[in-house]
């Protein structure tokens, strides 16, 4: 088995902040490995290709984000939702979230990942597309019934009108059809 990177043996702090300047993407490696030595100066700084080894690969999983947040987003609004609703959101971020997970254990498994781990990730891409599915027929249902409640509020509105003496029937009638939308 091979050994953990010097970057992945770094204390937490130290190693948290040597990817957020990484992540930042406005310094050299230099600039870089001299923050670092400024900020801590007592401990033992990485070596500069290994903290190049580290940046390509935080630089290849970001990529990687980006290209599944596109995926993402392209899926959703392929399948009818606009990506700005909050469901829409919520299943981009979902999708992003696993396909990220997956991607991070892959990486860093020795092995890669089984055909098994394979399998379960489809099942688990199927139960969200369904559950999406679901989610929109729910969504759809309530429309309907909010639209036929809606339909039959304006009903008895004009029906007042035309018995309180307001207009005639005829009138009426044009206004439930052509206006309203009724048969």
């Amino acid at each position: 088995m091979p050994r953990a990177s010097t970057i992945k043996r770094l204390p937490d702090e130290q190693r948290r902040y040597l990817e957020k300047l990484i992540r930042e993407d406005r310094h050299t490696l230099d600039e870089i490995l001299a923050q670092v030595r400024e900020r801590f100066p007592a401990a033992q700084v990485p070596s500069r290709s290994a903290v190049g080894r580290y940046s390509q690969q935080v630089n290849e999983l970001a990529g990687r984000m980006r290209d599944i947040q596109a995926a993402s987003t392209a899926l959703v609004t392929e399948l009818g939702e606009d990506p700005n609703d909050r469901a829409g959101q919520l299943l981009v971020q979902a999708v992003t979230t696993l396909a990220t997970d997956a991607a991070l254990k892959a990486q860093n498994a020795d092995d890669g990942v089984s055909i098994k781990q394979i399998g379960e990730l489809a099942r688990g891409a199927r139960a969200v597309l369904q559950a999406r599915k679901m989610s929109l027929a729910e969504r759809q249902e309530i429309a309907r019934l909010a639209r036929e409640q809606l339909q039959a509020e304006q009903a008895e509105a004009l029906k007042g009108v035309v018995q309180a003496g307001g207009m005639t029937a005829a009138t009426a009638e044009t206004i439930r059809k052509q206006i309203l939308g009724m048969a």
